[in-house]
């Protein structure tokens, strides 16, 4: 029986995927398994029982995960579950900015009792216009599950699209529309783009890359969207940039102090995957994984840990061991398991930075005292009998 708790309300369409086998918990301490939306989890205590936590999104930044890659618990996230909700997000933030749709709404509402309604919106209607984004440039920095949609999508409404990242997948790559221009320098994407999307993650590279230096590389009027985090922007440059008319629009999914009301920007309150379908599917790939990985010991989009797949157990025991990355460990690992006469069926090693991931199949059980020999080696951080 295998237990498990959520932080934060998860989709019931997903929960259903845990069969009987599967309890919910709301003891921290029982559950071997942790699901969490925006939760912030920096200050909780992790308990020893804990193998897994599971972000229903992409973004971890409310998971400790260094914390968790020295206790060995394998973190999960879900990228491209939500995917298609942020791309629509993006294109009407682009057909938002270009028109001046919410002026018009709101001069709209404020004609409520004016009978001749009609005939005033004819002659007003001038102070709303805007332009076509058709046949404009747009820029996307970072060409992931989202990035790659948004392109294709902006390309079907007749835009001409540069799309920049150093490390785009295979499969990126063979999803990408072959009308899309790959950039291999981003100064490019500044210095020709009437609009720039990012979708990158929030890393110490990515921090404040919309910046005084960048923007001043940009065309005047250029508008900026922001779907992916709030730390890609130096939000005192970007007001500034506003202010001067260098950047016509910011558009942006989070609501910050600085930001919040500020002539020029559209902020919404982080919807980009507030959507039934992406919450959905958030859900349903993330209970795969805590269940491929709790009853196979398969690994499939960790952020700490690397990605191994021995597919269904079937053997009579398989071994899961979370270890630093240092040589010699699976001669440590084997040398232990010939010594006490078990012969290997299959094993795979993978690993990621200063970590890595060992599955051992065996053709019998793996007796308790064994496994702690396992754990006892220095470097080992977790063995699991997951058979």
């Amino acid at each position: 029986m295998y237990k498990y708790k959520c932080l934060n309300p998860i989709a019931k369409v997903g929960l259903k995927r845990f069969l009987d086998e599967y309890e919910k918990t709301d003891d921290m301490d029982q559950a071997d398994a942790v699901l969490v939306r925006s939760a912030d989890m920096h200050d909780m205590e992790l308990p020893k029982n804990i193998k897994t936590i599971a972000r229903a999104g992409a973004g971890v930044n409310n998971i400790p995960l260094d914390k968790c890659t020295e206790k060995g618990i394998v973190v999960f996230n879900t990228p491209g579950a939500n995917a298609n909700g942020v791309k629509e997000m993006v294109i009407a933030g682009m057909l938002l900015a270009s028109r001046d749709i919410v002026g018009g709404i709101e001069w709209v509402k404020e004609q409520e009792d004016v009978e001749n309604i009609n005939k005033l919106a004819e002659e007003n209607k001038k102070k709303f216009a805007g332009n076509e984004i058709g046949g404009k440039k747009l820029g996307i920095i970072g060409l992931g599950a989202i990035g790659v949609l948004v392109a294709n999508a902006a390309t079907n409404l007749g835009m001409e699209v540069y799309g920049y990242d150093p490390y785009i997948s295979v499969d990126a790559a063979w999803n990408l529309s072959r009308s899309i221009k790959h950039i291999n320098d981003v100064k490019e994407i500044y210095k020709e783009c009437d609009y720039i999307t990012m979708h990158v993650p929030a890393v110490e590279d990515t921090k404040k890359m919309i910046s005084k230096k960048t923007i001043k590389k940009m065309k005047k009027g250029v508008v900026i969207l922001n779907f992916a985090r709030e730390t890609l922007v130096d939000e005192n440059a970007l007001l500034e940039a506003l202010n001067e008319g260098k950047v016509k629009k910011y558009v942006t999914d989070f609501a910050t102090p600085l930001m919040a009301g500020k002539k020029n920007t559209l902020v919404t309150p982080h919807l980009g995957a507030s959507t039934e379908e992406a919450e959905d599917n958030c859900a349903v790939m993330a209970v795969k994984q805590i269940r491929d990985y709790l009853e196979n010991g398969n690994i499939k989009n960790s952020v700490n840990f690397p990605n191994c797949d021995m597919g269904k157990c079937v053997v009579a025991s398989r071994i899961a061991i979370n270890h630093k990355n240092v040589s010699s460990m699976l001669a440590k690992f084997t040398a232990i398991l010939s010594d006490e006469d078990h012969n290997i069926a299959d094993l795979t090693n993978k690993n990621k930075g200063e970590y890595a991931y060992t599955l051992i199949d065996l053709d019998k059980e793996l007796a308790p005292e064994i496994k702690q020999k396992l754990a006892d080696i220095e470097g080992v951080i977790s063995v699991r009998i997951v058979k």
